[in-house]
C-alpha cells in the first residue's frame, strides 16, 4: 500500500544552548541543577512589566557556529520578533523569537541513509534563536509552573521537506545531534529535554510533486519516539486517503504508551502568531569579520573527522562512520591508538564490536565507561603479545566494564594467562584425540573440515587459554604423523 504513496517530511529541531546565562537576562541557564523550582529567575525571565531584555552574545556565537557547520549563510542583519500566543508556561504572553530575518538561512547537510549508506542532501531553510518556555508539572487536578527554564537560549533548526522515509528522518536527526555535540553547544541528552524534534508530515501519490496537507507532531524527545511517530503518521494519512477522506492540518501529540498520534489543536499559520519586530531589541548587525573568526574557530566536524579516519588510519567508510557518529567515541578511539601495539583496524574492530556491544547492553554513553582509554590499549597489547587469547580478552573486557579494573590485574588475579608452551599443550591435544577416535578417523579419511572442531575441543579443555597458533601447529603436526603412520 505504502508503495503507492511518498512521504514528504520536514523537521524542526529545538536545541537548548549550553550558555552560562539565559537568552535575555543574567539568570543561570543550568536549570537542571537548580536548588529548587523558581530559583533561577528574575523580573525579565518571568515577564514582569517594565523590564528590558538584553541579547546573550554567547548564544549568538554558538548559534552562528552551528549555522556555519550546517553550511548556512549568515545575513548581516538580524531582527528579533515577538511571537504572540498564550500558554501558562509562557510568562509574557509572547515569545521573543526570529521570523522574517533569522540568524541564518539556506544551509544543507549530507547524511548516509539506510543500510547502504547512500548520501542524501537535506536542505536547511533557517536557523534562528529564541527563548525556551517555563516547565509545567501536573499533579492531579492542578498544574504547577517552574520558571527556571523560562528564557533559556533555544536554537531552532528548520529543514526543507526533503525527507521521504523514516530512515532519512533518523539519519538527519542523528547527524544534527552529532554536530551539536561536536561543537559543544548541546549535550544531546534527550531524556532531559535539551533536544526536541517536531516532524511535519504529508503524503502524496508516488511520483507526484504536489504538496498536500501536512500535520505537525510536537515535542518528540527521543529517536524512538521520532521514528515511531513518523512511521505511524505516514500510515495514518495513507489510510485516510485510501478510504476517500481528507487529512486535516493540525498539531498532533505522540502517545508513547499506545503508539498513536493524538490531535491537540488545529494547526496555526504564521499570521496567527501576529509576528512583529521586538520593540525592546534593536536590529543586530552581524559583522563579516566576526563570522569569519567564528568559522576559523570551528573544531573538526564529523564529516572532516570521518574522512581523516579513512585516509589516515585506513578504515573502511562504514567503520569510520560508526566511530565518528559520536565525538566521545571518536575521542576514545584516538586516545587508545598511541598507547597500543594494535593497528588502527584492530582497535576499530574492538571498539565497534565488543566495546559498543557493552555500551548498548548497559545503555550507557562513552563518558560513563568505568575505565580509561589506557586500559583498553593495555588489553589489546596483552592480545598482541600473546599473553591472552582473543576469547580471554573478551572475558576480561566484560569484567573491566563491571569492575573498572585494569586488564593486567584481572588476568593475574584469575590466572587467565595464555598457555603457550608445548609441554603443557601436547598432553591436552593427545587427550582430545584419544577421546574422539571417530572424529580423528574422519579427518584421516579426508574430511579435513573437522580440524576446527578438534581445535575447539582443545580450547574448551583449556577454558580458552590455549595459544591458537601453537595449538594449530601442534595439532596439525600430530594428525600428520598419524596419517604417515598408515602409509
Amino acid at each position: 500500500m505504502e508503495q503507492k504513496y511518498e512521504a514528504v517530511i520536514g523537521l524542526e529541531i529545538h536545541a537548548e544552548l549550553q550558555t552560562r546565562s539565559k537568552m535575555f537576562c543574567a539568570c543561570p541557564a543550568d536549570y537542571a541543577h537548580a536548588e529548587s523550582p523558581n530559583t533561577h529567575i528574575c523580573p525579565i525571565c518571568t515577564g514582569q512589566p517594565g523590564t528590558l531584555p538584553v541579547v546573550n552574545r554567547a548564544a549568538l556565537e554558538q548559534g552562528i557556529q552551528v549555522a556555519l557547520a550546517l553550511h548556512c549563510t549568515i545575513p548581516p542583519l538580524n531582527i528579533f520578533a515577538r511571537k504572540n500566543y498564550y500558554y501558562p508556561d509562557l510568562p509574557k504572553g509572547y515569545q521573543i523569537s526570529q521570523y522574517e530575518m533569522p540568524l541564518a538561512v539556506n544551509g544543507w547537510v549530507e547524511v548516509p541513509v539506510g543500510k547502504e549508506g547512500t548520501l542524501q542532501r537535506i536542505r536547511i531553510r533557517r536557523v534562528h534563536l529564541e527563548e525556551d518556555t517555563a516547565k509545567l508539572f501536573h499533579q492531579g487536578d492542578r498544574s504547577l509552573i517552574d520558571f527556571n527554564r523560562a528564557g533559556v537560549p533555544l536554537l531552532e533548526i528548520v529543514s526543507e521537506p526533503d525527507m521521504h522515509s523514516v530512515d532519512a528522518v533518523l539519519a538527519y536527526a542523528m547527524h544534527i545531534r552529532n554536530v551539536l555535540r561536536y561543537l559543544g553547544v548541546n549535550s544531546g541528552d534527550m531524556q532531559k529535554g535539551v533536544l526536541r524534534f517536531e516532524a511535519n508530515i504529508s503524503v502524496r501519490p508516488a511520483g507526484s510533486q504536489e504538496l498536500r496537507t501536512r500535520t505537525e507532531i510536537k515535542n518528540l524527545n527521543s529517536f524512538r519516539a521520532l521514528t515511531r511517530a513518523t512511521a505511524y503518521e505516514i500510515r495514518r494519512q495513507i489510510a485516510i486517503y485510501e478510504s476517500g477522506g481528507q487529512v486535516l492540518q493540525e498539531t498532533l501529540g505522540w502517545d508513547e504508551e499506545h503508539e498513536v498520534t493524538l490531535s491537540q489543536r488545529s494547526k496555526e499559520h504564521a499570521h496567527d502568531y501576529r509576528y512583529f519586530p521586538e520593540p525592546d531589541l534593536p536590529p543586530l548587525q552581524i559583522e563579516a569579520a566576526w563570522v569569519e573568526a567564528l568559522r576559523a574557530a570551528l573544531p573538526e566536524l564529523p564529516e572532516a573527522r570521518r574522512q581523516r579516519f579513512i585516509e589516515a588510519y585506513g578504515l573502511p567508510v562504514a567503520e569510520a562512520r560508526i566511530l565518528t557518529a559520536e565525538k566521545s567515541l571518536a575521542d576514545y578511539f584516538e586516545a587508545v591508538l598511541p598507547q597500543t601495539q594494535a593497528s588502527p583496524r584492530e582497535v576499530s574492530s574492538w571498539m565497534i564490536g565488543e566495546f559498543l556491544r557493552h555500551l548498548n547492553e548497559r545503555q550507557i554513553e562513552v563518558e560513563a565507561v568505568p575505565f580509561p582509554p589506557q586500559a583498553l590499549a593495555e588489553l589489546l597489547n596483552l592480545v598482541a603479545q600473546r599473553t591472552i587469547t582473543m576469547a580471554t580478552a573478551k572475558e576480561v573486557l566484560r569484567e573491566m566494564f563491571e569492575s573498572g579494573a585494569m586488564p593486567q590485574v584481572i588476568v593475574e588475579a584469575r590466572g587467565l594467562a595464555q598457555i603457550a608452551d608445548e609441554a603443557t599443550l601436547m598432553p591436552l591435544i593427545e587427550q582430545v584425540l584419544q577421546e574422539n577416535p571417530q572424529v580423528v578417523e574422519s579427518y584421516l579419511n579426508g574430511k579435513e573440515s573437522v580440524f576446527q572442531w578438534l581445535m575447539g575441543q582443545v580450547a574448551r579443555a583449556t577454558r580458552g587459554k590455549a595459544d591458537p597458533q601453537l595449538t594449530r601447529q601442534l595439532l596439525q603436526s600430530r594428525l600428520d604423523a598419524l596419517r604417515r603412520s598408515r602409509l
